[in-house]
């Protein structure tokens, strides 16, 4: 049995409206802040695919409006299920802009744990977009991704772990100095920028680091922007230290 659903958002960005449509209808922009890999074809009618670990999903830009509106939406599955994203932006000065999201569609028998994840996690992708466009403005990122099962596992000793990996504090709080060593990287310096039950998120001169953890898995969204971020080099070498710290 599917069920409706609809989440909307909006916040005030520090850029203008061409930088925000950069970020949200291209695909090295959505790569320098949102989830895995992504593809933009530039036309109503046009295609949107994201690759998380291997994982492709496609959907159909169903409205283009360069600097105003954009908005895609998934296939119908067998069962009714879909997704659609719709994007709002309206430039209020050169300076910032406001964006509103729109996530709708259909879930499917486990909806409410489904919703509860997407409603939990629209305020920290758009924290990630802000922290993007206020500190690395103008550069795109190359996207990093890394994950481990955590079996049965209890939540507090994977968040623990994860705390002692990034040399913080077992009560993980916004503003703490994180630090970690991945072999063959230089050392990760930085500031957590977010910090909930179930995310980690850590600023540094070059780049984003979110370590998200939840029943069964630890995965990681990094998004790179230092000049040795292409390659194979930083996915290997982060999921190394995913799978040592977990261990």
């Amino acid at each position: 049995m599917t069920n409706p659903f609809e989440i909307e958002l909006e916040t005030t960005l520090p850029a203008g409206p061409e930088q925000v449509w950069e970020a949200i209808a291209t695909g090295p922009g959505i790569d320098s802040w949102f989830m895995g890999r992504n593809e933009v074809e530039p036309r109503e009618g046009g295609a949107a695919a994201m690759d998380v670990g291997g994982r492709r999903e496609e959907a159909v830009i169903t409205a283009y409006e360069p600097g105003k509106r954009f908005a895609s939406r998934t296939a119908t599955a067998e069962d009714g299920r879909f997704m659609a994203f719709e994007y709002l932006i309206e430039g209020r000065d050169r300076a910032s802009t406001v964006l509103r999201v729109v996530h709708s569609g259909m879930l499917g028998d486990d909806w409410q744990d489904e919703y509860d994840a997407l409603r939990r996690g629209w305020p920290f992708h758009l924290h990630t977009l802000r922290e993007y466009l206020t500190h690395f403005p103008g550069r795109t990122g190359t996207p990093v991704f890394a994950m481990a099962p955590s079996g049965g596992t209890p939540a507090r000793e994977i968040r623990a772990a994860l705390a002692r990996g990034l040399s913080l504090p077992a009560q993980v709080a916004v503003g703490a100095r994180a630090h970690a060593e991945p072999a063959g990287l230089p050392p990760l310096d930085g500031q957590v920028v977010w910090a909930d039950d179930e995310r980690i998120e850590v600023r540094t001169g070059d780049g984003i680091y979110t370590f998200h953890h939840f029943p069964g898995v630890v995965l990681m969204f990094h998004h790179l922007f230092g000049p040795d971020a292409g390659g194979a080099g930083p996915e290997a070498a982060w999921q190394q230290w995913l799978t040592g710290i977990l261990a």
